[in-house]
């Protein structure tokens, strides 16, 4: 019997394996900060909505950002790369300018957001965690 299984990934020629090493982690917690966004963001959105829809919007595109860079990262390949590091970079301007905003002006968020305060609710993963990303994709890029 064949020692290594080769997956249906690897037998694509040119697909770039986003999920070794350090982007193994990397899945692990956006995995974990989608789980944690789209639930808050559910329950907010269909419960609490008029109390503070600006926080609850964005709570709810941090949830899609997560899972669409989730995916990208599991999927692989040189485009899925290329969307993920877009993604990562817009997300890093998300948590900046609402963290910024935040700060600034703290009677717009009667409640907060995922990316309130650089994410201090989720100590401070939503600043690190698209940093690291945009880290893992570039070094990960195919000749």
């Amino acid at each position: 019997m064949a020692e290594t299984v080769e997956t249906a990934q690897d037998a694509k020629p040119g697909r770039t394996r986003l999920v070794t090493g350090p982007g193994m982690l990397l899945v692990w917690l956006y995995g974990v900060m989608s789980v944690g966004a789209v639930s808050r963001s559910i329950y907010q959105v269909s419960t609490e909505f008029d109390r503070a829809p600006l926080a609850y919007a964005l709570s709810a595109v941090a949830a899609v950002v997560y899972v669409f860079i989730t995916y990208t990262l599991v999927r692989g390949g040189e485009a899925a790369r290329r969307a993920a590091l877009v993604c990562c970079a817009a997300e890093l301007a998300g948590v900046l300018v609402v963290g910024t905003w935040t700060l600034v002006e703290p009677s717009a968020f009667p409640d907060a957001t995922v990316w309130s305060d650089f994410g201090y609710g989720y100590v401070f993963i939503p600043v690190l965690l698209p940093l690291t990303g945009i880290w893992w994709l570039r070094r990960s890029r195919t000749a």
